[in-house]
Order: structure tokens, then sequence, then C-alpha cells
């Protein structure tokens, strides 16, 4: 008898554990372990959220012209050259079906974001991960590791769970030393939480091979909507649109998006009060003894003695009712990485930690 199988590699994929919601015990619970903004979204994103309500009967547009227009606006981009998608997970996705099958490689790196792997394996390909230095991308690394089997590089920048990040001069060093065949992808997840930084733009204008990708699930607030973008070279983005499903946005989430890419205001308000607390979180956590690297992000990876110190310090957390993400799967065991809240849930969670370390230094 024949036996129904999928195609090589699915079986493989570990299923993505995404970050706790709910406390045993607790009915109101402080989740700072999905870098969700602390802010939520735009009023403006609201708003044209309900007001799409309206016309739920009616399909979206397919070509996403208006929010297209919109990200090219507000970040000085070419339209044709955007692309939209279900998250930017989804961008990824295109980037991995269109580029990578049975056979092929495609590069990650140590503390790498985890979808990576999960997206090679889905096409066939052999995910290679390559090690950082100290936490953060080793350029040199990632170029050796290259072979002739290898199609996709994957960067995230600044880096999940790490926070770190590579500079201009390093990201165009490991552009400039990739083979014109392989695509490098710079996964700008987090890049409006770095001042001045343009998410990769500027390195997709230098080097055909390199496409960039960005959601508004993080400073945009929209995690709950799955929205995302990439920007490529023409050659690229017409690829991709070959394989994107027509309708794979609704109304509701291109309305919602456009409000709250043109929401400049309150971008930069939140942005603002995520560098003010990220650099307070950093360094409360320093003095208190917990080894805190530079975080550019939305999140702050608190180090601790050993893994048993992190397992006993989220559990703290989780008796002062706050979720925070553990973060073993990704080679970290001794860390616990802590979304960026608002004044009031950083103070929470610096008093508790400061409670939880004077406890270990009496102990």
């Amino acid at each position: 008898m024949t036996q129904i199988t999928p195609q090589p590699g699915i079986m493989q994929i570990a299923l993505y554990v995404s970050g706790e919601s709910r406390l045993a015990g607790h009915d109101e619970v402080l989740k700072l372990s999905s870098n969700e903004n602390p802010l939520g979204c735009s009023p403006r994103a609201t708003a044209a959220f309900a007001e799409a309500s309206a016309s739920l009967h009616r399909y979206p547009s397919t070509d996403h012209a208006s929010l297209r227009q919109a990200i090219g606006a507000v970040h000085g981009l070419d339209p044709d050259r955007i692309i939209c998608g279900v998250g930017s997970d989804e961008v990824l996705q295109f980037v991995t079906q269109a580029y990578a099958g049975t056979g092929d490689e495609i590069i990650t790196t140590q503390h790498g974001f985890s979808m990576y792997p999960i997206l090679a394996r889905m096409v066939g390909a052999t995910p290679v991960t390559v090690p950082e230095a100290q936490r953060r991308i080793d350029v040199d690394a990632v170029l050796e590791a290259v072979t002739p089997r290898t199609r996709i590089v994957f960067l995230a920048n600044p880096a999940n769970p790490t926070g770190t990040m590579l500079d201009g001069d390093e990201l165009d060093r490991l552009a400039a030393g990739l083979p014109a065949g392989v695509i490098l992808v710079h996964d700008g997840a987090y890049a409006e939480f770095v001042a001045g930084f343009d998410g990769g733009a500027s390195l997709v204008d230098r080097y055909p091979n390199v496409v960039m990708t960005r959601t508004f699930s993080k400073i945009h607030g929209l995690g709950g909507l799955r929205i995302g973008w990439g920007y490529a070279g023409r050659a690229i983005i017409d690829v991709l649109n070959r394989i994107r499903q027509p309708f794979n946005l609704s109304s509701a989430q291109l309305a919602t998006a456009e409000a709250a890419i043109r929401d400049s205001g309150f971008t930069a308000r939140c942005a603002d009060l995520n560098a003010r607390m990220r650099s307070r979180m950093r360094e409360s956590l320093i003095q208190m003894g917990i080894a805190c690297d530079e975080s550019f992000a939305n999140f702050v990876l608190a180090r601790f003695a050993s893994p048993a110190e992190a397992e006993a310090a989220d559990a703290a957390l989780r008796e002062a009712g706050i979720l925070v993400r553990r973060v073993a799967g990704y080679e970290l065991p001794c860390a616990l990485r802590i979304t960026v809240g608002d004044e009031a849930a950083c103070a929470r969670v610096l008093e508790t930690l400061g409670g939880f370390m004077a406890g270990r230094a009496g102990a």
C-alpha cells in the first residue's frame, strides 16, 4: 500500500513556540515575552480598522498599491520595489520558495531567529548554522560557510534574541563578499528602534542580491494583524509576486497598516519611549550584577551566571505575574529575553529582579 509522505525536510521541522501569554494563578499577567509594543498601535490605525469593518464583504486590492505607496513615501523607497505579506515571515517564505530547494544550503547564525531553519527545511534545503562571536554575527564565519550549494543567507539586524547589531561597514563587507548568486536577506524587524538606521534599504540599492524585510508587528503594534513587507530589486520583486497569492492581505490589514505607517508622530513616540526604557533596563541590570549587552531592539537579553540561576530568575518573575522569554532553544541557556515595556512595567521587572539578586547574594 502506497503511503502518503510529505516533501523532504518537512518532518524535520520543530514546531515554532511563541511567547507565553497566560500564567496559572494570575488573572492579570505582565506579558514581556513577545516583544510587543507597550503603547499598542496608533489611534489612527484603530480607527482605520473600525472603518474597514463596514466593507468586509468586498475583496481587497490585489496589488496593495496604496499601502506600498505609503511605505515608499515614509521611507523614501520606490513603491514598485516593495512587496507586502502576511507578516515579514511570509515575505521570507516567498524568498525561500523562489530561490532554494532540495540539495541547496541556507545559512543562518548560532543565535538567529528560529524561523530561518524552519523555512529552509520547508523547501527541502539544508540549514547551515555558523557560530557567532560573543552573541554577535561573525561576518567572516558567514563568508567562510558559503559553498557552491549556498542560495540564501538569513541575517536579522538588529538580531533576535540577542539585540546586537552589525554596523554599516560590516553589512557592506558581508554583502560584497557573497557570490552574486547568493541572496542576502536582511531582516529588519527591529530597525525602527535604531535611530537613523534605514533597515538595510541602502544595502538593497547597492547590491542586486540583497532583500530587506520589515514588519508592522513591532514598533507599529500590529502583531495581531500579521502584516509585513519587503524591498528588493525589481527582478527579485517580480519573481516573488509570481508566487504571492493575490488576496494574501485583507482590506482591514491594508487600511490599518497604511494608517499606522503614516502616523509618524506615534511611531516617534514609541521609539523614544523604548530608547529611554531600554537604557534604564540595561543600566539597572548591570548594576544588579546581571550581564546585558547593548541592545538595539525593543528587548534586552539578561544573562545570568548559570542556567540554574536563569531558571530561578524566571521563576521569580513568574511568581510576580511577569512573563519573559526563556531562550535556551537559541543556545542561550543562561539568558532571559525581556521585552522593554512602559515605565511601570520596567519598574516592576527591575524591582522583582533586584529582590531576586539581593536574595541570591544573601543566601
